[in-house]
Order: C-alpha cells, then sequence, then structure tokens
C-alpha cells in the first residue's frame, strides 16, 4: 500500500497518486467486465436492468465501508450512483429498460 507519509515530495506524491489512478482505472474496468457478466444472468433470468433495492443496497453498503474507512459517504454515495447509473444504462442497452423488481425472484 502506498502510504502518503512517506512522500519527500510533490514529485513522489503525484507518482503516488498515479499509481492509484492506474489501479483504480483497473478495478473498473473489473468491475465493468462483472457488469458484463450481470447482463447475461439478467437476460436468462427475465430480470430488468435496473433493480431499485439492488441499487439502494449497494449505496447503502459503499456508504458504510465509506464511514469505516473515513472516507466521506456523500462523496462516495455521488459517485456509486454515477457508476450505477452508468452500469445500468449499458445493461439496458442490451436487455430492456424494464425498471421494477422481479415478484417471486432474488436477483443477486
Amino acid at each position: 500500500m502506498l502510504d502518503p507519509a512517506t512522500c519527500s515530495d510533490m514529485t513522489a506524491l503525484r507518482a503516488n497518486i498515479d499509481a492509484l489512478d492506474r489501479d483504480l482505472v483497473r478495478l473498473l474496468r473489473l468491475r465493468a467486465a462483472h457488469i458484463d457478466r450481470a447482463i447475461e444472468l439478467k437476460r436468462a433470468n427475465g430480470w430488468p436492468a435496473r433493480i431499485p433495492t439492488r441499487v439502494e443496497e449497494v449505496v447503502s453498503k459503499v456508504r458504510a465501508e465509506s464511514a469505516a474507512c473515513g472516507l466521506d459517504p456523500n462523496l462516495t454515495e455521488d459517485l456509486w450512483r454515477q457508476l450505477i447509473d452508468w452500469s445500468i444504462d449499458r445493461e439496458a442497452r442490451v436487455i430492456g429498460t424494464g425498471i421494477a423488481d422481479v415478484p417471486g425472484k432474488k436477483p443477486a
């Protein structure tokens, strides 16, 4: 893990930030790959792109993790809602735009 306290100057600090940004981009790509798989599974089960209860579950978990880590939960909620909306838009282009909870099925 990169420790900002070990950075003796702005050059070192910026290098660490750049490395973190690369890691974040890679993790976002991995998350997008999981969304691709969600598209396949939702299509197979007849589920809509947007499942409101799941959206709120994800946001709640991210807020809690942020608070536990000392990061502003409002910041992460805003970022995640944008990420979730992007993901759902991507799903909707493939499986449809239905917005509903699916009776009798519990989406994962």
